[in-house]
């Protein structure tokens, strides 16, 4: 049999037991503390100082971030109701099969009905505020209320002026509330 501590085949316990031997240790000789190699920045890093300048996203990154958060709120939303739908549709007869088949279909008819409209409500949007922003120079307030102002208008225009109206109003007010409500957690909440 061969000895075992040719090999490594002892515990770690009987190598730092022997006189003149001590355990290799790679980082010896960098004399970095462990502190500075796990403590990340916060702050985000940018490639160039034009983007670190920048306290905004771009119109592109707007679009598809708006996009993309509507279309999948919606998507939910609408398979809530899909779900509620199907389990309001079944029948004392129905077998699982059936009932699985139901809510399915249902969850899927309604998520991508709901999600493409609001979907294309986040389009709207992210292309009127950037817009107001590129005209204006300007980032604040009044071009998040002018763009849910015309969001709701362009929204229900095929419906009428008076339609179309009524949904610009209600674009205006939500997006006004929701910007007061940020401010307000803002300055209230410490984050």
């Amino acid at each position: 049999m061969a000895d075992p501590r040719i090999f490594g085949g002892g515990d770690d316990a009987d190598r730092r037991e022997q006189p003149g031997r001590r355990l290799y240790n790679p980082y010896h000789d960098l004399h970095v503390p462990s502190r500075t190699l796990y403590d990340l920045p916060t702050a985000p890093e940018f490639l160039f100082q034009e983007e670190a300048v920048a306290q905004r996203r771009s119109w592109g990154e707007n679009l598809t971030f708006y996009t993309g958060v509507g279309y999948l709120s919606g998507a939910v939303a609408g398979a809530a109701v899909g779900l509620r739908r199907a389990s309001a549709a079944a029948e004392p007869g129905d077998s699982l099969k059936i009932r699985v088949n139901r809510v399915l279909n249902s969850c899927g008819q309604e998520g991508r009905r709901i999600g493409n409209r609001v979907g294309v409500i986040g389009l709207l949007y992210a292309g009127l505020e950037s817009g107001m922003v590129a005209v204006r120079d300007s980032d604040d307030w009044v071009n998040s209320v002018v763009a849910g102002l015309g969001t709701g208008v362009l929204f229900k225009a095929a419906n009428g002026p008076r339609s179309a109206a009524v949904a610009g109003a209600i674009g205006g007010l939500m997006v006004g509330a929701a910007v007061a409500a940020k401010q307000i957690v803002k300055r209230h909440v410490p984050i």
